[in-house]
């Protein structure tokens, strides 16, 4: 099962590595895999510790509360991420700037929101997968490429 999960895991690297990269790839994957048991699923193998998007959304929040956020930023921080996460439906382990970038543009047009609401998601997503990248769960954060959102400012 373990080979099978790495040969999988190969398959969608081989576009962006060459061979040599692959090689090495394969050869961490089988020493860093030694002690990993691995749980089959309908999507395919996944290592039966993998967190779910709702565990680590718990997580996030209860760090959020921690670093002393009053309740309401983070029933805040819940909701739109739990909004996000439902409209995207993959793990959040999983989730590239891409996809970040159509939820935020068909997120826009279906709510006729203003450029300022849409650049408050894009910082809740940036607190999140910022987090997610410190606390090792992803390697880097797709929110990184998502620039800051201007809005116009009103002349007082």
């Amino acid at each position: 099962m373990k080979e099978q999960f790495i040969n999988s895991v190969l398959r969608c690297m081989q576009a962006s590595l060459n061979n040599a990269q692959l090689v090495q790839l394969r050869d961490v994957l089988h020493q860093h895999m030694t002690n990993v048991n691995l749980t089959s699923i309908a999507d395919g193998l996944v290592p039966s510790d993998e967190l779910s998007s709702e565990k680590l959304l718990a997580l996030f929040l209860d760090a959020k509360r921690v670093e002393g956020c009053s309740e309401k930023t983070v029933r805040y921080y819940e909701t739109t991420l739990r909004k996000m996460v439902s409209s995207i439906s993959i793990a959040v382990t999983e989730i590239r700037t891409e996809d970040l970038r159509t939820y935020l543009s068909e997120y826009r047009q279906r709510t006729d929101c203003s450029k300022a609401n849409i650049d408050n998601l894009r910082r809740i997503f940036s607190s999140f997968f910022s987090w997610l990248e410190d606390e090792d769960y992803i390697l880097k954060s797709p929110v990184r490429r998502i620039h800051k959102i201007k809005s116009e400012k009103q002349v007082k």
